[in-house]
Parts: structure tokens; sequence; C-alpha cells
């Protein structure tokens, strides 16, 4: 099982990074600011830094995530056959992965 806490940091720091990464520029398509250019006029500046500093919030929830991703398998807590709490459904009552032939008579679903 992964770490909850760390995965609620990763979503809501991507989330916000990317709109604050691409938001700001709606504003320069619309202030008249070509596309693909490696240098641009100074009045565009202030967004393309906003901009720069969304990337940067969304590549560090990235290393978050995969930090939690190693963290986890290198030593996280096992799952149970039954993660769902209150799943008291048929395909719960068997081990996971379950065996092949499991049920000799076919059971009753009610």
């Amino acid at each position: 099982m992964y770490d909850e806490k760390l995965g609620q940091w990763h979503f809501w720091l991507s989330t916000i990074g990317v709109n604050v990464l691409f938001f700001p520029q709606h504003f320069l398509g619309l202030a008249g600011m070509p596309r693909r250019i490696p240098d641009y006029a100074l009045q565009f500046t202030e967004f393309n830094m906003l901009s720069t500093i969304g990337a940067f919030i969304f590549g560090f929830s990235q290393l978050l995530f995969a930090y939690n991703v190693i963290k986890t398998i290198r030593g996280g807590v096992k799952a149970t056959d039954q993660v769902w709490e209150g799943a008291h459904g048929l395909e719960w009552t068997l081990s996971s992965p379950p065996p092949y032939h499991t049920f000799t008579v076919a059971p009753e679903v009610k």
C-alpha cells in the first residue's frame, strides 16, 4: 500500500502546478506571443516566469510521486486480500490472485 498522505500531496501539487503552468499561457497567446520561439519580448516576462514556477512545482510533484513509488516498493505495508472496506461480494472471498478451478460447484450468488 502506498503512503496516502504523499499521494494526496502529489495530487494537489500536480493539479496546482499544471494550472499555474498552463493558465498564464492562455493570456500570453491572447497578448500575441507566438508559440515555440527561443526568445520573446520583455512584455511577456512576468507570465513566462509564472509559467516556469508552475513547471517547477509540477516537476517537484513528479519527484514526490517517484519517491512514493520507491518507498512503497522497498518497504510498504502489504495489501490484504480485502482491500476495499465493506466489500462482501463473492470476489472478495478468494485470495488474490485467485487460484484456478477455485469452486468445484458454482456458488450461490445473492
